[in-house]
């Protein structure tokens, strides 16, 4: 897990990004009152990627709007959990040949105009996955002080397993190359997805950096995590890191580099 700054670019994101397909993936579940502004953040962001929404079983609206702002709508037909969704949007990545991925959460928190910042280590060939990390130099929401303990404290133990230093395992805002799609195409955790994928892609040998984010306070609705539920979520997550360890098999990758 490297933290230096990554290789200069020979050229402009932009022009490194042209006729290279990349698929944007928003996990959303009853999110109908944000999901039309993190779509047209996307768009105007990177206008060639293509903005797939994960419709995760929503009540509401969710799916509708999303279309009607222009993304690429796939629907699970039921609640199935945000590891279940985000890996149908991988899946959707493999299958049909893009070289990148970027995963930005239906919520709004997730500025889309960092796209770049965030695929600017996978473009130069330094890492395959890059977490947006909001504990690096950046400024702006970081939760409620018990969450940040929480979160510390599961980085810590995460940092053991794999031998190096992460500083933000809960974030949801990554970007990957092909070999990150197939591996998570094949294989992404159900509960705790972020921390026990950091785990997964070390075990693989995936190259993995963390970029400086900022990260927005949540508009409407609540998170599924609240202060009193961290302690349980942090134990479950602990054991669920623990069972993964021996019963995670490396999966061997077809693909190449990025």
């Amino acid at each position: 897990m490297a933290f230096e700054a990554v290789k200069a670019l020979p050229l402009p994101v932009e022009e490194l990004l042209a006729g290279r397909r990349r698929l944007v993936i928003v996990p959303s579940f009853n999110e109908e009152r944000s999901v039309a502004r993190v779509v047209a953040e996307i768009r105007s962001a990177d206008p060639g990627a293509v903005v797939a929404v994960i419709d995760d079983g929503s009540a509401d609206r969710t799916a509708q709007i999303a279309e009607q702002a222009g993304a690429l709508v796939l629907r699970l037909p039921f609640n199935l959990g945000i590891g279940a969704a985000v890996q149908t949007g991988y899946r959707y990545a493999f299958e049909h040949g893009f070289e990148f991925a970027v995963r930005i959460d239906g919520d709004g928190q997730h500025d889309a105009s960092e796209l770049e910042v965030l695929l600017a280590p996978v473009l130069a060939g330094d890492a395959d996955v890059a977490i947006g990390s909001r504990f690096i130099g950046a400024e702006g929401y970081r939760s409620s002080r018990p969450r940040r303990f929480g979160i510390r404290l599961l980085a810590w133990m995460v940092s053991l397993l794999v031998g190096e230093r992460v500083s933000d395992v809960t974030s949801g805002y990554q970007a990957v190359n092909r070999r990150g799609i197939e591996l998570f195409a094949r294989d992404y955790p159900s509960d705790y997805p972020e921390v026990e994928a950091a785990v997964m892609v070390r075990r693989h040998r995936l190259r993995m950096v963390e970029v400086g984010v900022s990260m927005r306070e949540r508009e409407h609705g609540r998170s599924s995590i609240t202060v009193l539920g961290s302690m349980y979520y942090m134990i479950r997550v602990l054991l669920a890191l623990g069972v993964g360890i021996f019963r995670r098999d490396v999966i061997p990758l077809d693909t190449a580099g990025s």
